[in-house]
């Protein structure tokens, strides 16, 4: 499985940005994507999940970025977007996607250790 990653890049506060990241070889029927952050100095945190099982979607937004950033995908394509509306200088990290051939409706992955695959990174930045 590889993971790609686009989007990212230098906003105000405020502004807006979008995200995708497509997992290539994730062919599995239930799977589960999600994009996590690091800022620097700081340890990688949760960002957002989603979990394909069978026809259902299920998603979840960190407290962090809830009400402002929504996550959404194409199952067919194994590709997810997030887009990132109210951005504050906080917000700057680099984003990393991951994927997981699995999922469940009783747990949320939202640990590094839920994914097995992980794309390179991309640079979002918040300043005036």
């Amino acid at each position: 499985v590889q993971l790609q990653a686009s989007g990212g890049g230098l906003v105000q506060p405020g502004g807006s940005l979008s995200l995708s990241c497509a997992a290539s070889g994730l062919t599995t029927s239930t799977k589960t994507m999600a994009w996590f952050r690091q800022a620097p100095g700081k340890e990688r945190e949760f960002v957002a999940t989603i979990t394909w099982i069978g026809t259902n979607t299920i998603t979840l937004h960190g407290d962090l970025v809830r009400g402002r950033f929504t996550l959404s995908g194409d199952k067919a394509k194994s590709t997810m977007y997030l887009q990132m509306n109210g951005l504050k200088p906080e917000d700057t990290a680099i984003y990393y996607c991951a994927a997981a051939a699995g999922g469940s409706f009783s747990k949320y992955y939202t640990a590094r250790e839920d994914y097995a695959y992980w794309g390179q990174g991309t640079l979002v930045t918040v300043s005036s």
